[in-house]
């Protein structure tokens, strides 16, 4: 996979930001957030294909939120080399967007490699009733993680496959 390579510390200095934003975000709306980006192994979280694939994302998202009438209370978007996210403030109950979330996780093509998390009005993340399946051999993708299973090129060659 090609692109800028980033290390720990960055996406260290990048969670910290994104908690901040949120924070910021949920004292302003208080309201439910989504916060949207990819689900990247390795020390490349962004290229060109993955920024395609995040915007088809992204316009699955607004459109599921539009479907509903859910108004969009603020956002913010950001594209670095720690990857390309999207924050929402969503004026919906947290519970109807955390569906949204997992059905385009779940029922895209890609849907696998979007990160879409749900967080409610007291900061809490909304968790999913079913665990992930891992893109190359299918069992529950947070133990193959956890045991190491794979290697980062053989998940980077999954996800460009997938993306492709």
């Amino acid at each position: 996979m090609t692109g800028n390579e980033i290390n720990l510390e960055q996406m260290l200095a990048r969670r910290e930001v994104r908690a901040r934003e949120q924070q910021i975000f949920l004292a302003k709306y208080n309201s439910p957030l989504i916060s949207f980006s990819m689900n990247i192994p390795g020390p490349i979280k962004t290229n060109e294909l993955i920024r395609r694939a995040f915007d088809i994302g992204e316009i699955l998202l607004l459109d599921s939120l539009a479907k509903i009438h859910a108004e969009i209370l603020d956002f913010r978007e950001t594209h670095e080399d720690t990857g390309d996210e999207l924050l929402l403030a969503v004026k919906s109950t947290p519970e109807t967007l955390k569906d949204i979330a997992v059905n385009i996780e779940e029922t895209s093509p890609i849907g696998r490699v979007f990160d879409i998390d749900v967080i409610d009005q007291q900061g809490n993340k909304l968790s999913r009733g079913t665990f992930r399946k891992c893109l190359i051999c299918g069992k529950q993708a947070q133990e193959c993680a956890r045991s190491r299973n794979h290697s980062v090129q053989e998940m980077q060659q999954a996800i460009e496959e997938l993306l492709s």
